[in-house]
C-alpha cells in the first residue's frame, strides 16, 4: 500500500506494522528476539506489528535493531536554513514562528484623526 496524505492514521499504523513485520522476518528474528535486542517487551513488538499505537521511543529502538534508522533519516531530513533566510536574518537561524498582526485589531484611520 502506498501511504499518501489521504491515508487514515489507522491505515498508516497498520502499514508500518506490516513493513516492520516483514523486515523482522527478512532478518530471521522472532518477536521475542527483536524485543530483547531492542529493550522493549514482546507485547510492544506485537502491538506495533499489529498496527496499534505505541511510544515513539519503542519504534526508534526497533528501527535501530532492524538497521532501519537511515530510512527514518531520509523520511525526515534535517532542514537547514535557506540562503535567502540567512541573508534576511543576518546569518541567524529562525527559532520560532511569529504571525504578524495576529491578535491585534487593525486600527482604521479617518480624516481628522491626524493628532
Amino acid at each position: 500500500m502506498k501511504i499518501t496524505e489521504l491515508t487514515t492514521d489507522a491505515a498508516i499504523l497498520e502499514e508500518i506494522g506490516k513493513r516492520l513485520l516483514q523486515a523482522r522476518i527478512d532478518r530471521s528474528l522472532t518477536q521475542a528476539e527483536l524485543a530483547e535486542q531492542a529493550g522493549v517487551s514482546k507485547r510492544t513488538v506485537e502491538r506495533i506489528e499489529a498496527g496499534m499505537s505505541s511510544q515513539l521511543s519503542s519504534l526508534v529502538r526497533i528501527l535501530r535493531v532492524l538497521d532501519l534508522l537511515p530510512v527514518l533519516d531520509s523520511a525526515l531530513p534535517q532542514a537547514g536554513p535557506r540562503p535567502m533566510d540567512l541573508l534576511k536574518l543576518g546569518g541567524k537561524q529562525r527559532r520560532r514562528v511569529v504571525k504578524r498582526g495576529a491578535g491585534k485589531q487593525e486600527e482604521t484611520w479617518e480624516w481628522g484623526d491626524e493628532e
